[in-house]
């Protein structure tokens, strides 16, 4: 009977295992659901000390803490010209990005950088924070092209060599 018993929960916790392989986000959302982990003291780790927050606490008072400034966590010399939205400078649809949003200020292609990465130009734009959402021409790898709106400012800006910090 013992292993019988045995087999069956070997069984059992294999198959817990693949389920939790093949469907990860119907495990975790059911975890995050439950009522004691909603009703339970989170702790939210900000530099050096921790601060606690009560998530089931009514008290309007009761704040989050608030975000520090991010450094960057990897600063690299990159190459850098600008584009703009011009047939010859872009596909069939130039005011839309690989990423599939519209064209607008703030944004950047860069190959070598997943969608949605933060980039700041410290030395030629200070503290405003850029976001990669579109790509270049495949032979341009190391290299960022910011976007701007006219085809003269992209000339003029012509290419500099510059630190990004990448988040």
């Amino acid at each position: 009977m013992n292993y019988l018993r045995n087999k069956i929960n070997i069984l059992a916790i294999a198959v817990i295992f693949v389920f939790q392989m093949i469907f990860p986000h119907l495990t975790y959302a059911y975890v995050l659901s439950s009522a004691s982990v909603r009703n339970s003291m989170i702790a939210i780790a900000n530099s050096p000390q921790e601060v606690m927050f009560d998530a089931s606490s009514s008290d309007s008072n009761t704040k989050l803490p608030s975000a520090t400034p991010r450094i960057g966590y990897k600063k690299m010399m990159v190459s850098m010209t600008a584009y703009s939205s011009t047939p010859g400078q872009t596909d069939d649809s130039p005011f839309i990005t690989a990423n599939g949003s519209h064209v607008r200020d703030g944004i950047v292609a860069a190959n070598f950088l997943p969608f949605g990465t933060k980039v700041k130009i410290p030395e030629l734009y200070g503290d405003k924070v850029f976001s990669v959402e579109d790509r270049m021409n495949a032979r341009y790898y190391y290299k960022i092209d910011v976007w701007m709106p006219t085809y003269e400012e992209a000339k003029a800006f012509g290419v500099k060599y510059v630190e990004v910090e990448i988040f």
